[in-house]
């Protein structure tokens, strides 16, 4: 039987907390006991962990061994933003993919009142993206970046670089990737595509056009697909 895993809310040197909703999902509806043992991600290592208090504001563990964990592909995603609901739908689905770290960009067609409001959803989407990294048994979740406009957003960047643009036509997404080495980033345009600025922009910075195919996916289909692709394909 899988061992059930958490990740720690709080840690102090062998001892780590859950808190909050957490603790009470822990306590009221699966009724921990005192001793029993679970795994817990502490500050990003997973370790073995006694359940030594509980109630229903926190569960209290003593930690013990290191457990061998699962390497995550070492994938950064610059994600334009998009109508919120679909974006939160694919923060869920990009963090038990397991990338490594997603950045909000504000793209020149990003709607406006999205890129005004995005700031102030940065915590729920860091929520989301905890929760998804539990359900999917990660030791941590990926980081979420502060919005930041796509110039500022693309200083960040190393490795291989491979922006998708639905006015590539020649380079597919894999022969792209054949040219790249670990750690990756991916950046994905917001409806309506990139503009010619921001292709332009990107070239300058390094990075290489590629395709997902003939048809025009949605920003959070493609964001998907083409992560599946790469994690296949690199690691």
């Amino acid at each position: 039987m899988t061992r059930r895993r958490w990740i720690a809310d709080r840690v102090e040197g062998d001892r780590a907390w859950l808190l909050g909703p957490n603790a009470n999902h822990l306590f009221r509806v699966l009724r921990v006991k005192i001793g029993q043992t679970f795994e817990v991600a502490a500050n990003g290592v997973l370790r073995l962990a006694t359940v030594a208090a509980a109630s229903h504001e926190q569960v209290e563990f003593h930690l013990g061994a290191v457990v061998e964990s699962e390497s995550l592909p070492q994938i950064t995603v610059y994600l334009s933003i998009f109508k919120f609901d679909r974006m939160e739908w694919a923060l869920e689905k990009l963090t038990e993919l397991g990338v490594a770290e997603i950045v909000p960009v504000i793209a020149q067609r990003t709607e406006k009142h999205l890129a005004k409001a995005a700031l102030a959803r940065v915590e729920r989407w860091r929520k989301i993206a905890r929760e998804a990294s539990q359900q999917a048994r990660r030791v941590a979740p990926p980081q979420i970046a502060d919005p930041a406009e796509l110039k500022k957003a693309l200083t960040a960047a190393g490795g291989g670089r491979i922006v998708l643009a639905e006015t590539e036509q020649q380079v597919s997404l894999k022969a792209a990737l054949a040219e790249c080495h670990p750690p990756l980033a991916l950046a994905f345009g917001p409806e309506g595509g990139w503009s010619e600025t921001e292709l332009e922009l990107f070239h300058a910075s390094g990075w290489k056009p590629a395709s997902l195919g003939n048809t025009i996916l949605r920003a959070e289909t493609a964001a998907i697909a083409a992560v599946a692709v790469a994690a296949a394909e690199l690691f």
